[in-house]
């Protein structure tokens, strides 16, 4: 499935598990033995079978510091259990429909201004953002488009201390025609906006399918880059030997770049205990 289709789905499994149905929600180990190197966060659409209250307490049992991918009606209920918002987002945010298309920069700038000033409420300093699909349009035109509709953000989210950041999709697989799916595109776009609080979302899992060359890449766009996701490639699921990325060499690569944000873990869980997939994959990234 999809991620834009589950996400249209994140508030349909609340209520569906009880706390009984969870015998492990709450075994968790701390974070008492973690390293400290690298700063945990999870997507929560790939959870969403779990109650967010739920899912949140068990997150910071675990020692997991933050959460992707939450809306502004979710950012209390994981305040509350000491967890940030990792990256911000909402309803109108859409893949296919982003800023390399004018006529999405008005109701766009209108949106994000009002979830910028949210965000910077909450002390949350990072909103995702999204190129949009090409629909026959060139690199350049996308490129000079996008900095039209995203520059006056830009200066409105500055002065409130947030990050516009966008996400590199692959257009391969899962997000077809979509036009932010090199690293190279990514970071052009940000050459040419010219604002500091503008950065990637590096998603390793879509990256590695579109580009490969991962620790390389990383080593030589760090500084376009304040967000990481995980994925096991191929088929998003497990990043243990299972498939075929070697996340602790990546984790050590992003430390080694001084990287003090947040990498992410958004891969599906195959397995019954999802908790438990969660936590091996926060272990292995614990470099």
């Amino acid at each position: 499935m999809k991620r834009r289709e589950v996400l249209k789905n994140l508030g349909l499994g609340a209520g569906l598990i009880s706390m009984g149905n969870i015998p492990s929600l709450f075994a968790a180990e701390s974070s008492e033995d973690f390293k400290g190197k690298i700063n945990h966060s999870v997507c929560r659409w790939c959870y969403q079978s779990i109650p967010l209250e739920d899912f949140a307490e068990a997150c910071s049992k675990m020692g997991i510091q933050a959460i992707d991918l939450l809306k502004p009606s979710e950012w209390d209920t994981v305040e509350k259990y000491g967890l940030v918002c990792s990256m911000a987002t909402d309803d109108f945010t859409s893949i296919p429909n982003g800023f390399n298309d004018p006529a999405n920069h008005e109701q766009l700038q209108k949106e994000y201004r009002g979830l910028i000033k949210k965000a910077s409420q909450h002390n949350i300093k990072n909103v995702i953002c999204f190129s949009g699909n090409r629909n026959g349009m060139d690199d350049e035109t996308g490129i000079q488009n996008c900095v039209k509709g995203l520059t006056p953000l830009l200066e409105y989210a500055e002065s409130l201390n947030i990050n516009l950041v966008m996400e590199l999709l692959n257009s391969k697989v899962d997000h077809p025609d979509y036009m932010c799916d090199h690293t190279e595109w990514g970071v052009a776009l940000a050459k040419a906006l010219g604002k500091p609080n503008f950065k990637l979302l590096y998603d390793i899992y879509h990256m590695q399918i579109m580009e490969g060359d991962v620790i390389r890449t990383i080593r030589d766009n760090h500084e376009y880059i304040n967000h990481y996701h995980t994925g096991g490639v191929p088929g998003r699921n497990e990043i243990n030997d299972s498939q075929e990325l070697n996340y602790p060499a990546i984790m050590q690569a992003i430390y080694d770049t001084g990287f003090d944000g947040y990498v992410a873990q958004e891969f599906i869980p195959t397995y019954d205990d999802k908790l438990s997939a969660l936590k091996e994959g926060i272990r292995i990234c614990d470099i």
